[in-house]
């Protein structure tokens, strides 16, 4: 096998040269003498056939072909270096990448709020975070495509080998665009008169679970999107009518732009889980999850 003319040294007494403007002072910064720089250089622009540096007065200035090199040999130094974090990373225990399912239903905010803290103190370890809805967040954590599951609707899956945590409440309230017809009410309404409204609805994401459907006005013609941001669009554009969470519509709620329908059958609040599989016990998630119980308490 022929040895490969660019080699890690080879790139680090390059990056050391640029950096340093000379061989004299990258050979102190590498611990070496200048003539070993020098010999490396030489002998890489004899393997490659070019002209790396050049030289103006004092300084050692890259060729346009040097520039390329150093600025895509720059970018294995990055993975060499990323690739020893990661090694390090996993051979103590920790994970270099988590990987969370975020539910439509809930507001996402407070999970980002304790990820930043997380990646404060493990910026080694990469965060995959997707949005799912009702049955699609179980389904991502049975079949092992997340290792979290944030915000997702009861009832939790049993006999999954699934630990969950109880971390709130969702409050959902009927709303319509200011100008529909169902603003104008002043009394209770029935399930019987929205029916006659067309409902905006969101799909379950399972592929493999059975689909649920929630608060489902029976009898109504459906307007179908995919998560909980295209249903309060769709509503607040005048589409349909719908339950939201009220604490994701708390200010168009403020500003009269969506209006509060009073029902004769209120929605009772739904529970909201935190879950994982009880066999994951990287100390990433791990951590990560304590710090989402102290934040949710």
């Amino acid at each position: 096998m022929i040895s490969p003319a660019i080699t890690i040294e080879a790139l680090l007494v390059l990056d050391a040269i640029e950096s340093r403007g000379s061989f004299a002072s990258a050979a102190e910064q590498l611990n070496r003498v200048p003539s070993a720089l020098s010999y490396t250089v030489q002998k890489l622009e004899e393997q490659l056939k070019v002209t790396i540096f050049e030289r103006q007065g004092r300084r050692s200035v890259l060729t346009p072909a040097g520039k390329h090199l150093l600025a895509e040999g720059r970018k294995v130094l990055v993975a060499m270096n990323t690739l020893s974090e990661q090694t390090q990373t996993i051979a103590n225990g920790w994970e270099t990448r988590i990987r969370i399912a975020c539910d439509s239903i809930s507001d996402i905010t407070p999970v980002f709020i304790v990820v930043r803290q997380f990646l404060v103190e493990h910026q080694n370890i990469e965060i995959d975070v997707q949005e799912e809805v009702m049955n699609g967040s179980w389904e991502a954590l049975i079949e092992d495509s997340v290792d979290l599951v944030i915000g997702a609707p009861a009832p939790v899956p049993i006999q999954k080998g699934i630990r969950s945590i109880k971390i709130g409440k969702v409050h959902q309230v009927l709303v319509v665009h200011k100008a529909h017809e169902l603003a104008k009410s002043t009394a209770p309404v029935s399930q019987r008169t929205l029916s006659k409204f067309r409902t905006v609805v969101v799909h379950d994401s399972a592929r493999d679970e059975i689909p649920r459907t929630v608060n489902i006005i029976e009898g109504s013609r459906h307007f179908y999107v995919t998560s909980v941001t295209q249903k309060i669009v769709a509503i607040a554009t005048g589409i349909g009518i719908g339950y939201l969470p009220i604490g994701l519509i708390q200010n168009r709620i403020d500003i009269g732009e969506l209006m509060v329908i009073e029902l004769v059958d209120k929605l009772p609040p739904q529970d909201l889980f935190m879950a994982w599989k009880i066999t994951n016990q990287g100390k990433g998630l791990l951590k990560l999850i304590n710090l989402l119980q102290s934040y949710f308490g």
